[in-house]
């Protein structure tokens, strides 16, 4: 058993009275985690340290910002090992997927460190004569980062890494799941020299999130609220940040489309898609959920999917290398369950998969699937994917937009002008042409529309997000005033 404690100024703290929770493992039971279960005082605490350590991490070079969050990489890196056992333990991912996490989260790392020397401004032409006028982008302040458990090392380390490139300060409050992973990002940063109270983590038990996101919104230090997760939670999180009027940068829910257009490799389009419905079990955020196929090529495609997605079974990730491992917990088995037997009941077809044993389900796909089943509209989060058979280009463009999200999405097609013109017309935040709906990059804008949140993480877009944009003038020369 994992047990760890809240980091406050680089050191391991206790939360008041000594409260912990448990994080059990989702396939046997067992408990993976033992974490401090903060309250409101120790929430204020981290709060008050992150402004303390503001000032001078702020004024801080480029040089040794980024000297440091390199260093961090590489710790990452050398730590592989821990987080793929603690993300078996904690979420049942496979080794695969863990190892994955690691690599891109230390590239993450690697380009925020490349950013501290990209955050400029500029000078801006006055018409007042004598005047120097700039536009000036300064560290925001306290960082409140919110992570999700279910890619919890990019993510972690998304939360933090540019804010601190920028000269910020955080509180990563960790996933109640996954709080010893996130914890572990936090020591990387510790261990490669982040000095006292630039980051500091707090875990909590589940029934305690509610109160500890308020107090620390509603901390005067706190500036920014980023946040990945539910749209459920993120509505929560707006409502709360606008109550203080503090900005908040949100990447919630998806419902990612993959459109294959009656021109489209086929082969090309079932790979990705399979990599996109079922990777981390169909467990992310920009999961393909609905393949939306012209219904001159439906026939064809199902048939290549059938033998592609029959392969991908589930397996315990600590037995060997199943291509798939355990969902979340036995709740998300039972929702899932409860999306395909609507989706039956109203003339859905199982093409493969559909059954589950305890946390463990392989890959499904349902076709004929309609707006009139629940799986068409709600975000199943696991591995699942309905097929929407259409006939055309508009009628194609129509499914894929009939959803309230709106963060990823794909389009595969040869004749590539035809296929841009479809990805311009999808209302979401990221869309990928003969590429699979699930692909990130450190330096790209992320981000979504609709109910799948607002605002962008990564490179000048994510800059952005985390400083203060000033209006700075200085006058050369005498002033005339009208009174």
């Amino acid at each position: 058993m994992n047990q760890i404690s809240l980091l406050l100024e680089n050191r391991d703290v206790q939360a008041v009275d000594g409260v912990t929770f448990d994080r059990l493992n989702p396939i046997t039971g067992d408990v993976a985690t033992r974490a401090s279960a903060a309250q409101i005082a120790d929430a204020r605490r981290a709060a008050d340290a992150a402004a303390a350590a503001f000032p001078g991490w702020s004024s801080t070079g480029p040089t040794l910002r980024r000297k440091i969050l390199l260093k961090a990489a590489d710790q990452l890196e050398a730590k592989a090992a821990q987080f793929i056992e603690l993300m078996a333990t904690e979420t049942g991912a496979t080794a695969g997927w863990a190892g994955f996490n690691v690599g891109l989260a230390a590239g993450m790392l690697r380009e925020a460190a490349a950013m501290t020397t990209q955050i400029s401004g500029e000078i801006i032409p006055s018409d007042k004569p004598g005047c120097i006028a700039m536009a000036v982008r300064q560290p925001a302040g306290v960082v409140l980062s919110i992570a999700p458990w279910n890619a919890p090392v990019i993510l972690g380390v998304r939360a933090v890494a540019l804010p601190l490139a920028c000269g910020n300060t955080v509180v990563l409050k960790a996933s109640e799941i996954c709080p010893g992973t996130h914890r572990l990002i936090a020591e990387c940063l510790r261990d490669a020299g982040l000095p006292a109270g630039v980051v500091n983590v707090i875990t909590n038990a589940p029934e305690d999130a509610p109160a500890l996101i308020e107090a620390l919104i509603s901390h005067p230090a706190v500036r920014r609220i980023n946040f990945t997760g539910s749209t459920r939670v993120g509505r929560i999180i707006a409502q709360t940040a606008a109550k203080y009027l503090k900005p908040a940068l949100l990447e919630l829910g998806g419902k990612a489309p993959l459109i294959v257009l009656d021109d489209a490799d086929l082969d090309a389009a079932v790979a990705a898609a399979a990599f996109g419905a079922f990777m981390n079990q169909g467990q992310i955020c920009m999961s393909t959920e609905r393949i939306v196929l012209d219904h001159k090529v439906a026939d064809a495609f199902v048939a290549k999917l059938a033998t592609k997605a029959g392969s991908m079974v589930a397996g315990d990730p600590r037995k060997g290398s199943a291509p798939l491992g355990s969902l979340i917990s036995t709740d998300a088995v039972d929702r899932i369950q409860g999306l395909i037997k609507d989706a039956v009941s109203k003339g859905a077809r199982v093409v493969t998969g559909g059954r589950s044993e305890g946390t463990l389900m392989s890959a499904t796909v349902l076709d004929h699937v309609t707006s009139a089943m629940r799986i068409c509209t709600e975000e199943s989060f696991g591995p699942v994917v309905g097929i929407v058979r259409v006939d055309g280009v508009d009628e194609a463009v129509r499914v894929a937009n009939d959803t309230e999200y709106g963060l990823s999405a794909a389009v595969f097609g040869r004749d590539i002008a035809r296929a841009m013109e479809v990805a311009k017309r999808i209302e979401s935040g990221i869309c990928h042409i003969n590429g699979p709906t699930l692909h990130d990059e450190a330096q790209m804008p992320f981000g979504g529309v609709k109910a799948s949140g607002y605002g962008r993480f990564g490179g000048n877009a994510g800059v952005a997000e985390f400083t203060e944009l000033r209006w700075i003038t200085i006058e050369t020369g005498p002033q005339h005033y009208p009174i």
